[in-house]
């Protein structure tokens, strides 16, 4: 059984068990005590690992100039847009509003923006990874990865370690989301059993209104992106991407969809292998627009539910990390929601909240690889054009190419 199917189940259990033993499902909660706990666990060495490694997919340094540095603009600029979509329709729409959680009492004093600017730089790495400094830890990654970068054979062993490191953590993460089904029930079963069946409705207003964004998304920028920048028609670039698109809405997995990707881009739209082989790799490690916005909206959401005020430097510090963040997300299964407690943490929202964001994890992680696929897609093509390295003649006449299993 797939493990999305179990996390559903264990969140209709722990919602039946909720209902049915009241204040008593008290004495569940701990399993989802401990989930949390294996998932603080493994956070900080799983995003620094992950963000060293991950910048270093630029192999050459010197690509990065005019066509690393174009695609990774359009990357970071697109990604800014759909979280400052998503927050403005979690404001707008008042997600979470009605769930009124409870948490511990928080004495939370926002510094000024200033200070969250200075206090990004950590000037004690170590300490930074031991109190959990998300963001202090993600922004030293970034600098251990250019080094590593351009330190060359140097840094080859270094790299290596890391990357091996990596490779564990995911590892890790993926027997930890094994035991998520046994998590949630607990959660969940505490939530309802506290909170009553008022926290579904919530759940599914959160769930339409994200899937709302995403094809705001698509339709606002990615649609102007091609049709207006690239002077290319959009039906017919979704027409060839079709099939990556697919895998992408199936699998949940940028990374595996990867491949399919790539062929669909050369095969079916004219992309030279040379950018298609540059740009996706970027794509896959710069572009997670379907998660940036899940991880604020969700911040959003449970921000209200639990009565948490976010001001102007806590919005501040939530879309750096959000970007951040999904910088550093895997582009397997799930990577999305675990990099969700890092944004969560570092504005003060209880992570017993992941548990309430797991039952419609896997349905918006489908829209969002769609999403994110569908974004690296666009920018390799307009890379493409503006490098003169796109076959229009195969852009606007060839077959669709069958991809081969």
């Amino acid at each position: 059984m797939k493990l999305w199917m179990k996390v559903l189940i264990g969140l209709l259990l722990g919602v039946v068990c909720g209902l049915i033993l009241g204040e008593s499902a008290l004495y569940l909660k701990p399993l989802g005590t401990l989930f949390l706990n294996l998932i603080n666990m493994i956070i900080i060495l799983l995003i620094f690992s992950s963000m060293v490694v991950g910048v270093n997919k630029i192999h050459d340094p010197s690509k990065l100039g005019r066509v690393g540095g174009r695609a990774i603009f359009i990357y970071f600029t697109t990604t800014l847009i759909a979280i400052g979509m998503g927050l403005f329709l979690a404001n707008y729409l008042g997600l979470g509003e009605q769930l009124s959680l409870s948490a511990a009492q928080l004495e939370m004093v926002s510094p000024s923006i200033g200070e969250i600017l200075i206090a990004i730089v950590p000037s004690n790495p170590i300490a930074a990874m031991a109190n959990g400094n998300i963001l202090q830890v993600i922004v030293f990654a970034l600098f251990i990865g250019i080094a590593i970068n351009f330190s060359g054979e140097q840094g080859r062993p270094l790299l290596a370690v890391l990357d091996s490191l990596a490779d564990v953590m995911y590892r890790l993460t993926s027997l930890i989301m094994e035991l998520s089904p046994l998590g949630v029930f607990g959660i969940m079963a505490w939530v309802t059993g506290t909170f009553g069946v008022a926290l579904l409705l919530p759940l599914l207003k959160f769930l339409a209104c994200y899937c709302l964004v995403c094809l705001l998304q698509i339709l606002l920028v990615y649609y102007n992106l091609l049709h207006f920048g690239a002077r290319l028609s959009f039906v017919r670039f979704f027409k060839g991407m079709s099939d990556a698109l697919m895998i992408a809405f199936t699998t949940c997995s940028s990374a595996a969809t990867l491949p399919v990707a790539m062929h669909c881009a050369q095969d079916n739209l004219g992309v030279s292998k040379n950018i298609s082989s540059f740009v996706f790799p970027l794509g896959l490690t710069f572009n997670m627009n379907g998660t940036a916005i899940f991880q604020a909206m969700s911040a959003v959401f449970l921000a209200n539910g639990y009565d948490i005020e976010l001001d102007l430097a806590s919005y501040t510090k939530l879309i750096l990390t959000s970007v951040l963040s999904a910088i550093g997300t895997a582009g397997v299964p799930g990577g999305g929601f675990i990099m969700l407690s890092a944004v969560l943490s570092s504005v003060g929202i209880p992570l017993e909240g992941l548990a309430i964001m797991a039952g419609v994890d896997r349905i918006r992680e489908m829209f969002s690889t769609f999403l994110n696929i569908l974004g690296d897609s666009a920018v390799t093509v307009y890379v493409a054009t503006k490098e003169g390295e796109l076959d229009e003649k195969i852009f606007y006449h060839s077959e669709i190419a069958a991809v081969s299993s």
